[in-house]
């Protein structure tokens, strides 16, 4: 009987050597640092059109950062404001005029979430429905800010079509 335990498991064993396993992984789509740059720029010419001095930045879907631009003139502190307006809306995939507006509304709670940057101005990129990254715009009022930040996502398609058409 163990021997024919054996044999059914060898046989077994041969049957599934001829199949590959295979595991369906997701496939994730991930921001290009060309991308970003063309993302930037339209913020960019956004910014000047206004004639606003602001920094722009660009991040992952995990708000590390993929690019900064800090136009002429823009103060200094708003480098670390804009990287955080971009980080909260990419790790909590949403505008980061959603946290601005609870802590106004009294939920105070809402400026002791790790990461989250509670000021308007950042901005997703969505791409094919999901969050691949963030923009985020410092320097201006707030509404400016985060205007600016919209241009730059809204040509998000775009700036991803042109680099896959190279």
């Amino acid at each position: 009987m163990k021997q024919m335990s054996r044999i059914v498991a060898v046989a077994v064993a041969f049957c599934f050597l001829g199949t590959p396993i295979r595991a369906d992984l997701p496939v994730k789509k991930v921001l290009t640092l060309e991308a970003a740059k063309k993302i930037a720029a339209a913020a960019e010419t956004e910014a000047k059109k206004r004639g606003a001095t602001v920094v722009i930045v660009v991040v992952d879907d995990g708000g590390h950062l993929l690019l900064l631009e800090r136009l002429d003139d823009t103060q200094v502190a708003s480098v670390e404001v804009g990287i955080g307006k971009a980080r909260t809306a990419a790790i909590f995939r949403r505008p980061s005029k959603v946290f601005e507006d609870q802590v106004r509304d009294g939920r105070v709670a809402a400026l002791a979430l790790p990461g989250a940057t509670p000021l308007q101005g950042g901005i997703p990129i969505v791409f094919e429905g999901k969050v691949i990254g963030a923009i985020g715009v410092s320097g201006n009022t707030p509404q400016e800010d985060e205007d600016i930040a919209k241009v730059g996502a809204a040509s998000a398609a775009a700036a991803i079509a042109e680099v896959r058409a190279k």
